[in-house]
């Protein structure tokens, strides 16, 4: 029996494999079992190679699965398997695209508006026609947004907004204003669950005013558009939401676009709140620094005082923190006055709060009526002693910067001296302004390097004196090359005669130095120094003789007299007798040096070459002496002591009075002293 062959099949003739219903392909990892084409016949053509078919793409507007755009995905896969894959392949490649272009450029600065510019420019028209981006009013503040889901009366505020192509050309809203979504809308529930939320918009909308500023579909068109709101979640609390808008109904949101919106408004959200701490913490750290600098500036007969602090507010990061950076004025004994500025290292609260500390510290070294050099030495002593406990960190203030600077009208001299400080400026009347030549000595906290230096120079009435910190002089965030700023600064200083008030010489300075603002912390202080009239100054110079004290009670009555203060004489009378009799007796040999200055005070002062410090105690009932500056403490507003490389001054200020009591009445209140003694 013959055996048939079997029937040859064509190739197109093979059924096509089978594949279980929901299996997918990957995209070039799968053999193509579709016919190849036949090689071509001798003297033929060759056949034309299978053609790659696009993916359909989401319109014009470049949604994620769009060809290669603004996102770099390919224009084309090659689809293979299960219809559609290329094209979900493509929409997964473009917002994983866009999500790490969001953790690019989302945040990038600690302001919260432009945060959430950011996110909405990032958005259309890639993702969105349209994008609103709202915040909590309260998180706007800085404050804390409220604990658990946003309820129906929660306020938010427009920080953003950003339209594609919109169908007036403007892309443009005015600000709605504070906005409440009742409850049921969208965003209401958005906001409650804290998911994102898809619906749709119709245009009509539009003309009731309250839902025309909750979606400005205005800017889209006529139709039915697509919607999906986001919330701003950070630290398990809503910081505000993000609006999506997609124009018409023919590219609605779907489930991955709704986890896309998620994405991309948790990102923002981790700026958003960033942003928002700083500006919390930017706020605390500016009320904390001015409420520890002067409020006012003492008027005293020794100059015209003027100050700035200029925060870096302008700045963006970092560097735009409250930093310590301070000045002060304090009155000393003697018409006197100590002008300080001081710059401590660091930005924020923990600044704010050293600079607090250190100038405590020095108001109360003015108050010894130290020289300057010595108050450097201690406050240096202070910063850099050891606590004792290994674990604790060095003191913030280590490597602060101070300027300290007597002037006494009397004299005519200032004496300064630095820690690591620019040196001060000085223009005389008739112009010429310079830096100061000061030893320059080492920052706070870093002791025993090298010791503090001061330098007295001879001041003209009328000169300008200026102090101020390194943020005057910065070109920018660095510490560069200051040469311009100084010469602008001198040249400032320069100003004509008739323009020499403080006030005025501060505004001259800012505009002239920081045209465009500071880019650090800035204190300047500025002084118009002047001199006490001689003729309210009266010195005299006695021998250490006991003898000498019943003649420097009738110099200082002659002299009271003759300024009118001759209700005072019997005071006055009493203080001089104590203040001489002691620097004869206690005052190590040598004349006596007594000075009477007539301020808002009347100021007498002892000099003797002797260091030793007086103090003040109360006596006993049989004890002869040491009742003197117990009386010359209860007749004077205040006393104290100032040492000078050779010797001590005593001096006690008093207070005129009005009512020009009669030397009797203070007889008896002398008397009356110690009627507890008796």
């Amino acid at each position: 029996m013959t055996r048939r062959a079997p029937p040859s099949r064509s190739p197109s003739a093979n059924p096509a494999p089978r594949r279980a219903a929901g299996s997918s392909y990957r995209a070039g990892r799968h053999r193509d079992r579709r016919p190849r084409p036949a090689p071509p016949a001798a003297g033929g053509t060759a056949a034309a190679p299978a053609e790659r078919e696009a993916p359909p793409g989401r319109g014009e507007t470049g949604s994620p699965s769009t060809g290669r755009g603004g996102d770099g995905t390919d224009a084309w896969l090659l689809l293979v398997g299960e219809q559609g894959v290329g094209r979900l392949a493509a929409e997964a490649r473009g917002r994983l695209s866009l999500l790490n272009e969001a953790g690019v450029r989302v945040g990038t600065t600690l302001d919260m508006r432009h945060t959430a510019a950011e996110l909405a420019e990032i958005a259309v028209p890639r993702f969105a026609d349209l994008a609103v981006v709202e915040l909590v009013e309260n998180v706007v503040s800085g404050g804390e947004p409220p604990p658990g889901p946003p309820g129906a009366d929660t306020t938010l505020r427009r920080a953003a907004l950003r339209a594609g192509t919109p169908v007036d050309g403007t892309g443009a809203l005015p600000d709605p204003g504070p906005v409440r979504y009742p409850a049921g809308t969208p965003q209401a529930r958005c906001l409650h669950t804290g998911r994102p939320v898809a619906d749709s918009v119709p245009a009509a909308a539009a003309t009731a005013p309250a839902v025309a500023a909750a979606h400005p579909v205005a800017l889209l068109g006529e139709g039915v558009h697509a919607y999906v709101a986001a919330p701003l979640c950070a630290g398990g609390r809503v910081l505000g939401l993000a609006g999506f808008y997609r124009r018409g109904e023919d590219r609605p949101y779907e489930e991955d676009d709704l986890t896309l919106a998620g994405e991309l408004a948790a990102r923002a959200a981790i700026g958003v709140d960033n942003a928002r701490r700083f500006s919390r913490e930017h706020d605390a750290s500016l009320t904390l620094q001015r409420s520890l600098l002067p409020h006012t500036l003492p008027r005293i007969t020794a100059a015209d005082l003027a100050s700035r602090y200029l925060p870096a507010d302008g700045c963006t990061g970092a560097s735009a923190e409250v930093g310590g950076d301070w000045f002060d004025a304090i009155l000393l004994p003697g018409t006197r006055v100590a002008l300080v500025v001081g710059d401590v290292a660091g930005h924020g609260l923990q600044a704010a709060a050293t600079m607090g500390r250190l100038r405590t510290a020095v108001r109360t070294l003015a108050a010894l009526d130290l020289p300057p050099e010595e108050v450097l030495a201690h406050l240096d002593e202070l910063v850099g002693r050891p606590s004792g406990d290994p674990a604790e960190e060095p003191d913030p203030a280590t490597a602060t910067t101070c300027l300290y600077a007597v002037y006494d009208p009397v004299a005519r001299r200032c004496t300064a001296a630095r820690a690591g400080h620019p040196p001060p400026a000085v223009a005389p009347p008739g112009g010429g302004a310079r830096l100061l030549d000061l030893p320059a000595g080492p920052p706070l906290g870093l002791g025993g390097l090298q010791p503090y230096e001061s330098t007295t120079v001879d001041l003209a009435p009328g000169s300008l004196l200026a102090l101020y910190t390194d943020g005057l002089l910065k070109e920018g965030l660095g510490y560069g090359d200051t040469e311009a700023s100084t010469g602008r600064l001198l040249s400032a200083l320069d100003g004509p005669a008739t323009a020499r008030d403080p006030e005025q010489v501060c505004d001259r300075v800012t505009e002239t130095v920081l045209p465009g603002g500071p880019r650090d912390d800035v204190a300047l202080l500025v002084a118009r120094v002047r001199a006490l009239p001689a003729d309210r100054v009266a010195a005299w110079e006695l021998p250490a003789d006991p003898s000498v004290v019943a003649d420097a009670r009738a110099l200082a009555r002659r002299k009271l007299t003759e300024w009118g203060l001759a209700h005072m004489e019997f005071a006055t009378g009493l203080v001089v007798s104590e203040l001489v009799t002691n620097a004869v007796r206690y005052g190590g040999g040598g004349p006596v040096s007594l000075r009477l200055l007539r301020d808002e005070t009347l100021i007498c002062e002892v000099s003797d070459h002797s260091n030793s410090s007086p103090r003040i105690r109360r006596a006993a009932a049989t004890e002869e002496g040491g009742r003197g500056l117990f009386l010359v403490a209860r007749f004077a507003r205040r006393w104290g002591a100032r040492f000078m490389p050779q010797g001590k001054t005593v001096w006690a200020e008093q207070v005129p009075h009005t009512d020009r009591r009669s030397p009797e009445a203070d007889g008896h209140a002398l008397l009356a002293i110690f009627d507890d003694l008796v």
